[in-house]
């Protein structure tokens, strides 16, 4: 009887344990990776967001990956080869464009029509340009720096200048008077299609319509390179203008030795970083002449290779949110493209403090202001290479302006075929 007593409590006992384990299943954790540009000095925000979706969504967990801008791309194409895609995409500049094209990104306009609030966040035009691709949409803006004209107020005065230039001929004509004994006139930066405006302002597009052909071997990108080749060689603008790519003009100009810069919005603390020259009464901010400007936006996308795609939605609408996108514009210098969000970083107390980045955050947002250098190809970057490599050419005095871009068109048509 003992024995049957003790059998039938075994057996009881195990019953017992049995139903509590399946009355309480375990919760499998999900996962997700988050793939950054370079931003290690954003921790503390990218951190915060990712607390904030992980109480949310308490069965979630992100993982945060950063990678250095030069080797980004290489990495999540490895990533993607592997596949091993990161779920959620940090991506600068027109790189998306080729991603979107070969899969890689999900298409988020079905998300977006069902939920338009999203969409209605932003400034129409940042939006459409950092998410649009064929008539789709794919990313969601993140930070969204475009170029404005730095100039120098001291040279200015010096030279009896009244003011930044408002047309394309004075930015000309104020460059040559602006140049004197090591100071040169003018420089822009050259990486990602920010020297378009100059060739915006002459109507020169870089494809036609429908992105087939090459347009931008017309007489008046002859005349703007002409331009910029004769101002080269006089050292009007220096070398480096067309060499360097981010610290060699941005420190030219932070030392004093520049006119006039037309650079990205983030160049201002670059060049004001360390510098005994560069301050709120020897630095002015305009837009360039005609109110033109080239972007280089970054966006959050997510990758066809997720395993949780809603809840990767859900993560890029919490980084996107007021709560985080009004941290963008005091900590990477750059609008969010949140309207709401920007209004509430720049301040009565941000305009005192900081009437510099004030000014150029109005710049960015005036009225009438055209963006150019956007292709909307994906073969963006093998572009914007066989553009720039020919032009180079002729900015050095090597082959003229006419033989230039006629071999820009042709290697350019070429890649389209």
């Amino acid at each position: 009887r003992l024995g049957v007593a003790v059998l039938v409590l075994l057996v009881f006992s195990l019953l017992s344990l049995f139903l509590l384990g399946a009355g309480a299943p375990e919760v499998e954790e999900k996962e997700l990776t988050f793939l950054t540009w370079n931003l290690p000095h954003y921790e503390p925000q990218i951190k915060g967001m990712i607390a904030d979706f992980e109480e949310a969504f308490p069965e979630a967990t992100v993982e945060w990956v950063d990678v250095h801008g030069s080797e980004w791309a290489t990495y999540f194409r490895t990533q993607v080869a592997a596949a091993d895609p990161p779920d959620i995409v940090n991506v600068q500049g027109a790189l998306w464009y080729q991603y979107a094209a070969d899969g890689i990104l999900i298409d988020i306009t079905d998300r977006l029509n069902e939920e338009p609030e999203v969409k209605d966040r932003y400034y129409p035009h940042i939006f459409e340009a950092v998410s649009e691709f064929e008539g789709r949409y794919y990313m969601l803006p993140f930070y969204t720096p475009a170029t404005v004209l730095y100039y120098n107020k001291p040279a200015f005065e010096q030279a009896g200048l009244p003011g930044p230039p408002e047309t394309y001929d004075e930015l000309i004509e104020y460059s040559r008077e602006l140049t004197t004994n090591g100071q040169a006139g003018f420089m822009t930066l050259n990486f990602d299609w920010l020297y378009w405006s100059l060739f915006g302002y002459h109507g020169v597009e870089i494809l036609n319509e429908d992105g087939t052909e090459a347009a931008f071997n017309t007489p008046e990108a002859v005349r703007v390179l002409e331009d910029l080749a004769e101002l080269t060689d006089e050292g009007v603008i220096p070398g480096t203008a067309w060499t360097g790519r981010w610290a060699e003009p941005n420190d030219a100009f932070g030392a004093g030795e520049t006119g006039m810069h037309q650079a990205h919005v983030t160049a201002l603390r670059a060049f004001m970083a360390d510098s005994d020259w560069a301050d709120d009464d020897t630095v002015g901010i305009a837009p360039f002449p005609g109110n033109y400007a080239t972007p280089n936006y970054h966006g959050l996308g997510i990758t066809t290779g997720t395993d949780y795609p809603d809840l990767a939605w859900e993560f890029i609408k919490i980084a996107t949110s007021e709560k985080w996108a009004k941290e963008i514009v005091p900590t990477l210098g750059s609008l969010s493209g949140n309207i709401a969000a920007d209004e509430l970083a720049i301040d009565e107390d941000f305009r005192r403090e900081y009437p510099l980045a004030a000014r150029q955050f109005d710049v960015e947002r005036s009225e009438g202001r055209t963006l150019v250098g956007q292709t909307g190809h994906p073969d963006d970057e093998r572009i914007k290479d066989a553009v720039y490599s020919n032009l180079q050419r002729a900015l050095f005095g090597e082959v003229s302006a006419e033989r230039a871009l006629a071999d820009a068109e042709r290697d350019v048509n070429v890649i389209l075929r």
